[in-house]
């Protein structure tokens, strides 16, 4: 039975007058992965601009359970189930929006970029959304674009279809058949496989922790080392985050400092032992997105340690970690997606900062 889908539509006691169609609409999501809900406010809006806009949000990030297709898979998905509802081609234009945790004005003004560049000077503009709870906070963030609100009402959400594909529950009910092609191309995938693994891990992870009496708030330290234009990174060798870059860190030690725990973590996950790292700490900062970690509520302190210029110590890899490295800060900050959670915008903060 496929999920029932309705235009919100409140009698008028006036019938309210035929408006213009706008030459552009901007529709924003991150489409993880589109739905028929989303395909029901795209063809609603189709209806009252000429050329849609899709934003496709948290582009470039690394694979997870809550983000676990790119940015060029989104588009695919979503023209390939506009092409079959009959919408040419040329009336659908994208986006790409990199996540910005603890900057909101780069997030911003990715978005007006991404979206002037279509526009390409033109003020009539629209933004379509919904409001349904705070997640929809940005749609009060865009005060130039005329608001249009959908009048689409569905229980639907990708959290649940992300929910059936990963627990093996038929989704087909929940997306159009385009995106249900793609979903069961994906599944034969080593990429699906390594996310069905980290999906597990993480239910198991958020069980042992449901009979707190309080939801569990985790504490944990990392550490940015930087020498001569090099950043030490580990490659992580278990879940979550498989495979994944990441600043050396860990779980607060309960018996030690916030600084000292991190120089201890750092020493166990690389064997950097020389320069001393206490004398070489630079900054530290706390970073507490709410959503920074898919194991629950995680507040990481972490710390910037530039050794200055010379040679590159010798590291190596701790028990729990494939590898440890040095990285030239230029490919490091240039590949958001291959960094573990928000590591790499923590990196990005401390060397931007100067």
């Amino acid at each position: 039975m496929r999920q029932e889908i309705h235009m919100d539509d409140p009698a008028s006691p006036t019938p309210r007058p035929a408006r213009r169609r706008r030459t552009f609409g901007v529709y924003i999501g991150r489409f993880e992965p589109p739905h028929l809900a989303h395909l029901a406010v795209m063809q609603e809006a189709l209806q009252q601009v000429q050329k849609l806009i899709v934003v496709i949000g948290s582009a470039r990030g690394a694979r997870t359970t809550k983000n676990p297709f790119t940015y060029e898979e989104r588009q695919e998905m979503i023209s390939g189930m506009l092409r079959a509802a009959g919408v040419p081609r040329a009336r659908v234009l994208f986006v790409a929006v990199r996540d910005y945790f603890y900057n909101e004005s780069l997030w911003l003004s990715e978005v007006q970029g991404g979206v002037a560049a279509h526009t390409r000077g033109s003020s009539d503009v629209a933004l379509i959304g919904h409001v349904k709870d705070e997640s929809s906070y940005y749609l009060r963030s865009f005060p130039a674009w005329e608001f249009l609100p959908a009048h689409v009402v569905s229980p639907l959400s990708a959290t649940g279809v992300r929910r059936a594909y990963f627990e093996g529950t038929p989704t087909t009910d929940l997306v159009p058949p385009a995106v249900q092609d793609f979903l069961d191309r994906f599944r034969s995938t080593p990429d699906y496989d390594e996310l069905r693994q980290e999906y597990t891990y993480l239910a198991e992870y958020r069980a042992a922790w449901a009979a707190s009496p309080f939801p569990p708030v985790f504490v944990t330290t990392d550490a940015a080392v930087t020498r001569s234009g090099h950043v030490l990174l580990v490659r992580r060798g278990g879940q979550p985050g498989h495979g994944r870059l990441a600043m050396p860190g860990g779980f607060l030690d309960v018996n030690a400092t916030l600084l000292t725990s991190c120089i201890h973590k750092v020493r166990h996950e690389t064997g950097l032992t020389h320069p001393p790292l206490e004398q070489h700490l630079r900054a530290q900062a706390v970073f507490d997105y709410p959503d920074r970690s898919l194991r629950g509520r995680t507040i990481t302190h972490a710390f910037h340690f530039d050794l200055g210029t010379g040679q590159l110590p010798q590291v190596r890899p701790g028990p729990e970690n494939d590898q440890v490295f040095w990285m030239p800060l230029n490919e490091a900050l240039a590949q958001p997606e291959a960094f573990f959670e928000d590591h790499h915008a923590i990196i990005e903060h401390f060397v931007l900062k100067g």
